[in-house]
Formats: C-alpha cells, sequence, structure tokens
C-alpha cells in the first residue's frame, strides 16, 4: 500500500493541488486491488462504486452489444489516469460499458460514499470532484469531436500520444476497434506514420 500511496499522493497534489493534510486525512479511504489481465474493473449494467487511479497496467472501457456480442472499444486508460464509469458513478445508475484490465494491472481506488465524504468535510476535496468532473467531461466532449471531425489517422496519433508505447501492449485489433477501422486499414496508417 505504501508504494501506490506514494504514488496517489503524487498524483493528487499534481492534479488538484492537494495538500499534505487533505491527502494524509483520506488515506483510510483508500484500497489496493490488483486485476488480472482480462478480468474486470466494473461491469456491464452494474453500478460504478468506485473510482480507481491506474498505477501499473491499461485497462478498456467497451460496449459489448447484447444482440451480436460485437465488442467496440471507447476508451483506453493507463499509468496515472482516473479510471471510473464517471456517469454511472455520480448518478447511481448501471453503467452500459465493462471496463477490462488487458494486462496484469495494479489499482489504487476509493469508493463513492468515503470520496462524497471528503467532498463534503473538506472545500480542498470538493475542487477535486469539481477537477475530476471537468477531466471527464473533456474526455467524453474529445471523443465525440474526433468521431465526428478528425481523421482515422489523426485519431490514431492523438491516441499514441496519451498512450506511448499502446502499440506494443495491446493486440492490433483492439486499436483498430476503438478506430473504428480494420486491421489492414490500421497497417497502412502505421506505415505511412512510420514514413
Amino acid at each position: 500500500m505504501s508504494h501506490h500511496f506514494e504514488t496517489l499522493k503524487a498524483h493528487l497534489a499534481n492534479f488538484a493541488a492537494l495538500n499534505e493534510k487533505d491527502i494524509a486525512d483520506s488515506h483510510m479511504f483508500w484500497r489496493t486491488r490488483d486485476i488480472k489481465k482480462g478480468d474486470f474493473f466494473n461491469m456491464q449494467n452494474m453500478v460504478c462504486n468506485d473510482l480507481g487511479l491506474v498505477v501499473k497496467g491499461i485497462f478498456r472501457i467497451y460496449y459489448a452489444d447484447p444482440d451480436t456480442g460485437d465488442e467496440k472499444n471507447i476508451f483506453f486508460f493507463s499509468e496515472n489516469q482516473f479510471l471510473v464509469s464517471f456517469r454511472s458513478f455520480i448518478t447511481r445508475k448501471i453503467c452500459h460499458y465493462y471496463i477490462q484490465a488487458m494486462e496484469d494491472s495494479e489499482i489504487i481506488y476509493i469508493a463513492y460514499r468515503d470520496l462524497n465524504s471528503l467532498y463534503e468535510t473538506y472545500s480542498n476535496w470538493a475542487r477535486f470532484g469539481r477537477l475530476l468532473a471537468e477531466l471527464f467531461f473533456t474526455y467524453s466532449q474529445t471523443r465525440t469531436e474526433e468521431l465526428l471531425f478528425i481523421t482515422h489517422e489523426e485519431r490514431f496519433i492523438r491516441l499514441l500520444d496519451e498512450h506511448p508505447n499502446i502499440i506494443n501492449r495491446i493486440p492490433a485489433y483492439h486499436i483498430s476497434s476503438y478506430l473504428g477501422i480494420t486491421n489492414p486499414s490500421l497497417s497502412r496508417i502505421r506505415k505511412r506514420i512510420n514514413r
């Protein structure tokens, strides 16, 4: 826990300028969890009860069509990113997605009720909540605008900027699914970029 908590402390101080006391007073609420490759942080049709920080590993958020079983990758989260189905987390309604580890992963997480207790007790934690909401709103709007306004190649470059070694960590078909293209199209994009 101590190694994970040091990672968390650095991230919280950087993300929301939380001070030593704010972070120390939250210590009792945080837990660690190892999630094996292929296992889930959250399941489709369940309420997302925890906010995690990825200490090690990479996760995909994906939708599985109940009729066809087809899977569509929507987001990836890797080290030093918060992990949550944010709409489900704040509304307490079921999540429409799966959140799955794509390699053996480690997270540190806090339960919804404990985070809300921090929001109500500390003004700096309330600010953290606002910044978290702004972050996930930005993720969502950026993803929508990418699908509307930029090319598959530009989307791929942005993905590499956000997760620099993703191409070496997960199978290419997962990246194709995220970009909304076929594997051969992804191969052509990679060749053009490498030139």
